[in-house]
């Protein structure tokens, strides 16, 4: 298992050209709005979406596209891919998981090619969404469900909170603060994940999905979402 995660590693990083810097999930809005001024109020919005919102539902779909890359099912994955793109509840959110998912197809399968990557878009020829995307790969490359997730999970913690330092509404420290204060929750939202369904997918963020919608039509913005 030595050396098992650093295909994830690369994945999930910066560098991987998926163009993850340039959302922010509709935290542009919420600070435009006033919600979010300083790093108690971006964990409180961050733990929200980890518990009941986006990042939530794209582990249980992360988790299904990497069980039904793993027992070749071309039928569960379509269904994977099709609802992961119905669950899009704004355009700009169905943008951010698109953009990124068909980006990260692309360079995957350019850079570490494998039968999943394939077998994917053979059963899913369309828009890719991203959880949905990494979770083929990952497990095409034979990378261990929950400890995907996690890594999944903190990336998309990392990049959020990357995009509030620029806003400026937290510091780099306080940044990293707010990524240690997650931690633990992540690993938790791992771990259900992991044991969950479809019929599980659902949420109650109400606040952040109204946030996406407002920064459609945000006159001055930093972000694509």
């Amino acid at each position: 298992m030595q050396g098992a995660l650093l295909p994830l590693m690369v994945w999930l990083s910066p560098a991987f050209p998926v163009g993850g810097f340039a959302y922010s999930h509709g935290l542009e809005w919420a600070f435009e709005a006033g919600d979010l001024t300083d790093a108690e109020g971006l964990a409180d919005w961050l733990d929200a979406l980890v518990e009941h919102g986006a990042l939530r539902n794209d582990l249980i779909l992360f988790a299904a596209a990497w069980r039904a890359s793993g027992e070749g099912d071309a039928a569960a994955l379509r269904k994977v891919g099709e609802l992961a793109l119905a669950l899009a509840n704004s355009a700009e959110r169905r943008l951010e998981a698109v953009t990124q998912g068909n980006a990260f197809v692309s360079a995957i399968a350019a850079s570490w090619p494998w039968a999943a990557i394939e077998a994917l878009r053979a059963a899913w020829p369309g828009d890719v969404a991203y959880p949905v995307a990494v979770g083929a790969a990952a497990s095409g490359h034979g990378l261990p469900l929950q400890s995907s997730l996690e890594a999944f999970a903190l990336a998309f913690v990392a990049n959020l909170v990357s995009a509030a330092v620029r806003l400026g509404i937290v510091g780099q420290t306080d940044g990293q603060r707010v990524i240690a204060r997650l931690a633990p929750a992540l690993h938790e939202a791992a771990v259900r994940a992991e044991g969950m369904g479809l019929d599980d997918l659902g949420g109650c963020v109400f606040r952040s999905d109204l946030a996406s919608l407002r920064h459609e039509t945000q006159y001055s913005r930093l972000f694509r979402s």
